[in-house]
């Protein structure tokens, strides 16, 4: 039986090597694709083109607007009429106009409450919702430079009052760096999608060429067949993360490996093992490369959604954070921020450890039924 597989096994790996484009596929989806990704979905806003709509245009105003500074905000402009406002925007020459009113001075002097006035272009309602707190932060900064100036004015320290002292203390992701969030997302995301993909196409392709016949009228046996299509995307995929960890996460984003490893490799085996599975019962299924494509969206699309990774299990409702237990890559992606970014250890991740196991079981044991009924029929 090993010699068998040891040939089928060598068999599967030069094929996929033959295909140049998927080799290519392969080496930017570890590399490029993490890469990109990590700085194409960042959640923090930087150099936010700003207008600034100033009808006081007082010492006080000047100096508010002198807070917006780089690296977030951008000030692009200075803007003399109130239709000049929405035109900036509708061009996209600036992303947010500050207004201030005319009155701005006097009311920080102390006659009433300052108030700015913030618009933001809507349609990137990401950027537009953290740019519009950045610039909340500014106004509360400002407020106490001012309050405090006022005090000393009359000669009244505010130090001598009782002040809560917030400090904000985040932990193993100290600089709220979205990139080792959406680095480290991509390659977890990567694990699901290259195996589904190449066991699916693999198999299709084999189909279509006829040469999977000629492999049941072979000495192998089914489960051998089976294995030496899984195998081979268990080792090229765990191979090729590596890649992304030494050549793009690490040296590219600085991001840390606090856990271990090995523990992070030897239960990615495990998830690999188990999206194979399903690849090939997906193949099993379409009839051509193209049906397996859509099958393939079919399933990837709720089981992403349901993972956790942009929409958290405790904001779902209630029918559906049941129903995302059944997804595998909730459990792993829990499990790779756990030992990666945490550095937990198997106590801590056992449990995502056991729904990775049962699922991947079920789905090897589902698999492999109907690949043999298949065969049998």
């Amino acid at each position: 039986m090993r010699r068998r597989l040891l040939g089928l096994i060598r068999k599967e790996f030069a094929q996929i090597l033959r295909d140049r484009a998927l080799v290519f596929i392969l080496i930017w989806a570890f590399t490029a694709a993490i890469y990109s990704s990590g700085h194409g979905h960042a959640m923090e806003v930087n150099r936010v083109p700003t207008a600034v709509y100033d009808m006081s245009r007082s010492p006080a105003s000047r100096e508010f607007v002198s807070h917006l500074q780089l690296p977030y905000f951008k000030v692009v402009g200075y803007l003399d009429r109130e239709n000049d406002v929405e035109r900036w925007l509708d061009s996209g020459r600036a992303s947010m106009v500050v207004v201030i009113p005319p009155d701005f001075q006097r009311r920080v002097d102390g006659q009433g409450q300052a108030v700015i006035q913030v618009i933001s272009d809507g349609a990137a309602a990401m950027q537009a919702t953290v740019a519009v707190s950045y610039v909340a932060s500014v106004s509360g900064n400002y407020a106490v430079a001012v309050l405090r100036k006022r005090a000393g004015s009359a000669g009244f320290a505010l130090s001598s009052l009782p002040e809560i002292d917030e400090r904000l203390r985040v932990k193993f992701n100290p600089n709220m760096l979205s990139s080792w969030f959406s680095g480290l997302l991509e390659l977890l995301n990567m694990f699901t999608m290259v195996s589904l993909l190449l066991t699916a196409a693999d198999l299709v392709r084999e189909k279509e060429h006829g040469t999977l016949d000629q492999l049941l009228v072979s000495p192998a046996r089914p489960i051998e067949i089976f294995l030496a299509k899984i195998i081979p995307t268990i080792v090229l995929v765990l191979g090729l993360s590596l890649l992304s960890f030494f050549l793009v996460l690490v040296p590219g984003f600085h991001m840390p490996i606090r856990g271990s490893l090995l523990l992070f490799y030897g239960v990615a085996a495990l998830y690999v093992f188990a999206m194979t599975s399903m690849g090939i019962a997906i193949a099993l299924v379409a009839r051509n490369l193209a049906q397996a494509m859509m099958i393939m969206l079919l399933i990837l699309q709720p089981m992403i959604f349901l993972s956790g990774a942009w929409n958290p299990p405790e904001a779902m409702s209630r029918w559906l954070r049941w129903f995302s237990f059944v997804s595998p890559m909730r459990y792993f992606i829990d499990f790779g921020y756990g030992v990666i970014l945490k550095g937990s250890t198997l106590s801590i991740v056992a449990w995502d450890v056991v729904g990775i196991v049962l699922l991947g079981g079920a789905l090897f044991g589902f698999s492999l039924w109907w690949f043999k009924r298949s065969v049998s029929a």
